[in-house]
């Protein structure tokens, strides 16, 4: 199985693109934090083992393949829209967004990217990089599932940091997902400046 996960990357190389990134997000549905993208060019057919989408990966594992792949990704980079931004626009606009700003931040730049989903515009934002969208990308492409990874923990990381900031909200437990003890929560002390307020219809 684990050598299916190049077909997409190499029918690029095939056409003469060399530099192909993956592009995945994370936190496109909680309540509270930011949305988190990340952006991955790996070397051709390099084994990671365990690499799969993230959230068929311990967070144990995610962990350890975080520090693995920015030690051999030819490129990386991780980008974020915050919380204020998400309500100001839409959510799709703010993962279009954050996708797009780690392709920019990447170095060698890409000239194509693998974009997990169907979606490359939102009301205010596009993909502009030359790309390709694919469905369920985190478990059939290396490159975004290595990119599903790098934005999962970061977000998750950034989560427990804020949980400290704001104790009440147990931040570390849910990452800002609509739990039933988010919600309980919530409910016992509104919302505070991270939560997405637009997100907080039925409290």
């Amino acid at each position: 199985m684990e050598h299916d996960l190049w077909q997409l990357e190499r029918e690029c190389w095939t056409q003469g693109i060399t530099l192909v990134c993956g592009c995945d997000e994370a936190g496109a549905g909680p309540l509270a934090g930011p949305v988190y993208a990340a952006a991955v060019i790996l070397p051709p057919e390099c084994s990671i083992p365990g690499l799969n989408d993230s959230k068929k990966v311990s967070p144990k594992r995610r962990a350890l393949l975080f520090d693995v792949i920015q030690q051999t990704a030819l490129a990386w980079a991780i980008a974020r829209v915050e919380a204020e931004e998400i309500d100001a626009t839409d959510i799709l606009t703010a993962r279009i967004k954050a996708m797009q700003l780690a392709i920019d931040q990447l170095s060698p730049s890409p000239a194509f990217a693998l974009i997990d989903g169907n979606r490359d515009r939102g009301k205010g934002a596009a993909i502009t990089t030359p790309h390709l969208t694919v469905v369920k990308g985190d478990s059939l492409s290396s490159s975004i599932a290595a990119a599903s990874i790098l934005a999962k923990v970061s977000r998750d990381r950034y989560m427990e940091e804020v949980a400290r900031d704001y104790p009440q909200y147990e931040f570390e437990r849910h990452k800002g997902y609509g739990t039933k003890r988010h919600y309980e929560l919530l409910r016992q002390y509104g919302p505070c400046p991270i939560h997405r307020k637009t997100f907080l219809k039925n409290l």
